[in-house]
């Protein structure tokens, strides 16, 4: 794995969590918490990789160390068959052999306990980092619903500031509303008792017009009635 992967990684293993979850909170606003979150899959994407490379070179290592190994064992038992049969210039071409082959044989191994070292430290890392990411999108969800929850609260405590406001300096404007509305009424009230009067000064008038009528047909009939009876 590249060292500059291998800092970043460590970096974002170590980071602070309590740190970010306050920087959110100062500037109430989950962004700290997702460029942490873009980082970290961004460099577990790529530990992923890097790990699949490692493991792979780990089985290769493990059967190039197998087939040396086993072909050592192999030519070391014909060694010991041609000594037997007498054949020493055979077997000091298959010793040579056999020294060059165990040689490689334990440079495969070292190769692989290294390479095996580091995939399983990766490995490590890996499940470190996701716990880290799994631990930071909770965290997330739960900040973005307190940000919320304070949003709510600071619009609800708004409101009631404006109806405390209204509760203490509307009483003056309540009032002058009030005086408006009834000074309307008033009014209304005046033409009515104008109409009204109108209307009964319109009747005593037509009721004096009709009495005096009556009282000139009166007058009418008895004068008639005299001159009749004349």
């Amino acid at each position: 794995m590249p060292p500059s992967l291998f800092e970043k990684i460590n970096t974002l293993i170590n980071a602070n969590l309590h740190a970010i979850v306050d920087r959110a909170l100062e500037q109430n606003s989950v962004q700290v918490m997702d460029e942490y979150l873009r980082q970290v899959e961004k460099n577990l994407e790529a530990l992923e990789d890097s790990a699949a490379t490692v493991g792979g070179t780990v089985k290769t290592l493990k059967r190039k160390y197998e087939e040396f190994a086993a072909a050592a064992e192999k030519l070391d038992r014909d060694i010991d068959t041609l000594i037997v049969k007498g054949k020493d210039d055979l077997a000091a071409a298959a010793q040579a052999e056999l020294n060059t082959k165990q040689q490689l044989s334990q440079e495969y191994y070292q190769q692989w306990q290294d390479q095996e070292v580091q995939y399983k430290k990766m490995l490590e890392m890996r499940l470190k980092l996701e716990a880290r990411l799994t631990s930071i999108k909770q965290q997330r969800e739960q900040l973005r619903a307190l940000i919320e929850l304070a949003e709510a609260k600071k619009v609800t405590t708004k409101t009631i500031k404006s109806l405390d406001d209204l509760s203490k300096v509307g009483d003056s404007e309540i009032n002058a509303l009030t005086d408006q509305i009834r000074a309307r009424l008033d009014r209304e009230d005046a033409r009515l008792d104008m109409a009204t009067v109108n209307l009964q000064e319109q009747v005593e008038e037509a009721v004096r017009g009709g009495e005096i009528e009556r009282q000139l047909q009166e007058r009418r009939e008895r004068l008639l009635g005299k001159s009749g009876g004349e």
